[in-house]
């Protein structure tokens, strides 16, 4: 496609929508393999959303979900929805290693681009989509589901309030015996979600990162990972993500002056708990000023709204592009996240040796 064509065509999309045009988003998922169809039947009931197209090279799994969404017409081709100037926008779920292609052509074809993590395998490739949706003056939001998770939610208020005090540090496990890929390792296929968390619960992005694992199954595929982000005020985080462990864990621990926060994913009904534990220095103690006193407390619960992540992120989407309001993972934040899985990969391949993120461009 012409830039002449792109740009024209940009034109043309640039149609109101919403509440000015009294109709709804217009979407074609592209992607609907194993996590790609809970993401078209997110969008699907998604209020104000119209699944218009469903796109996937898999013609079994084109005919599967034919069944499932009979009003949306079928195709191999992406190409059939990004000429349709019905289209608004586009959801992609497919293989990490096409989003950054995929999502540059959608948005060169005036479309608005929903993306799952990672936003691309380099920061280079992340850039560029950015740099891209910024030219063509459409929306690009990032799949980083646990940023629009009910928990996470609630413990950042818990951090904004003040309850934990000054954040020390905080370290994470996303392990289980689970799907074992061939193009790409555990750090760039589970770490995503943590350090997405990570970056937003610390409200900074870390100065470096270290990292070191191990490939069992295959030459050259990490299956387990653990890595450690320091951040330029001295606060710290630790990564461990695994597809090849006897547990499943998902899980965030987060350690204060004042308090510790845990997010438990796969708790049921204590997804976080708050513990009133912590060590006080001695300095507010005359007699004994270099003396350290342990402190144990209750154990708070919160009630956490029982909203699901997926149909919270998929309706954030589709009210920014309505209402023309900013999305929170946009692609400022899918470049961070980037940055820092880049930084981990060359530590990885340095044995493990620490990189410093303004090394990433």
């Amino acid at each position: 496609m012409s830039r002449t064509a792109t740009r024209k065509q940009t034109k043309e999309q640039a149609r109101p929508i919403g509440a000015a045009g009294k109709r709804d988003l217009r979407l074609c998922a592209v992607g609907v393999g194993n996590w790609g169809r809970h993401v078209l039947s997110a969008f699907a009931r998604t209020p104000n959303c119209q699944v218009a197209y469903v796109c996937d090279a898999d013609a079994t799994a084109l005919t599967r979900e034919a069944g499932r969404f009979p009003g949306a017409r079928q195709t191999a081709r992406i190409d059939d929805a990004l000429n349709d100037p019905e289209v608004d926008a586009v959801s992609i779920a497919t293989d990490a290693m096409t989003h950054a292609r995929l999502a540059i052509a959608a948005l060169r074809a005036g479309k608005h681009v929903f993306v799952e993590k990672p936003l691309a395998m380099s920061a280079a490739d992340a850039r560029a989509v950015l740099e891209t949706a910024r030219s063509v003056g459409r929306k690009l939001m990032v799949g980083h589901l646990l940023e629009y998770h009910p928990a996470v939610a609630a413990v950042e208020r818990l951090l904004r309030h003040g309850d934990a005090g000054e954040l020390y540090y905080a370290y994470t496990q996303r392990i289980n015996l689970g799907v074992v890929r061939k193009d790409e390792n555990a750090w760039w296929s589970l770490a995503s979600h943590d350090v997405a968390v990570i970056c937003r619960l610390f409200g900074a992005e870390p100065e470096s990162v270290s990292a070191a694992g191990q490939s069992f199954l295959q030459a050259g595929i990490e299956d387990v990972v653990f890595a450690t982000l320091k951040f330029g005020d001295g606060r710290m985080a630790h990564v461990h993500v695994s597809w090849l462990d006897p547990h499943k864990v998902r899980k965030v621990t987060l350690v204060g002056a004042r308090k510790m926060i845990t997010f438990d994913d796969m708790s049921a009904n204590e997804k976080v708990r708050v513990y009133d534990k912590g060590a006080d220095r001695g300095e507010h103690v005359t007699e004994f000023p270099d003396v350290i006193t342990l402190r144990t407390g209750d154990i708070v619960i919160p009630k956490i709204a029982g909203d699901e992540p997926l149909l919270v992120e998929c309706r954030h989407f589709v009210e920014s592009v309505l209402a023309e309001t900013p999305v929170l993972t946009d692609g400022e934040n899918g470049l961070r996240v980037v940055r820092v899985l880049e930084a981990g990969q060359r530590s990885l391949r340095g044995g493990g040796g620490l990189v410093k993120l303004r090394e990433i461009e």
